[in-house]
């Protein structure tokens, strides 16, 4: 079994900051104005008479797109959460980055290891034409 003492500073650091638990969410919060059913009221007529603001939550789960009406006092929140899942995903793809050098790195080196050991050998047979080889 391979010795992974020898971990890479950077891998270390992604891979502690990656283990610090936080709140995390995907997702996007919207801000909606909407009119209402009523024939006589300003909103049918003016745009910025529209009723809200009015916030929405919206993530995809399972292949559907799921959203749910937030409150105002939750915006900050949400919003902080959803910034912290992104920074994550982000954290998380650098996290795949630096194994996948580290792994070039392991297999270049196993490979110069086996070149220095191999000193090639001939070929035991002739090489063949095509034209002149016949099948016994």
């Amino acid at each position: 079994m391979t010795n992974y003492a020898a971990v890479p500073p950077e891998v270390a650091e992604l891979s502690a900051a990656l283990s610090q638990p936080r709140p995390i969410r995907r997702g996007t919060v919207n801000e909606r104005r909407m009119k209402c059913g009523q024939a006589n009221c300003a909103c049918q007529r003016d745009p910025k008479a529209r009723h809200g603001p009015y916030y929405m939550l919206t993530q995809a789960a399972g292949g559907k797109t799921r959203s749910r009406y937030v409150a105002a006092a939750q915006v900050p929140v949400l919003r902080r959460q959803i910034e912290a899942g992104r920074d994550f995903r982000q954290q998380v793809e650098a996290y795949w980055d630096a194994c996948e050098h580290w792994a070039d790195a392991e297999l270049a080196a196993a490979q110069t290891a086996e070149g220095a050991e191999k000193k090639g050998s001939r070929r035991a047979s002739e090489k063949r034409s095509g034209k002149n080889w016949r099948r016994s």
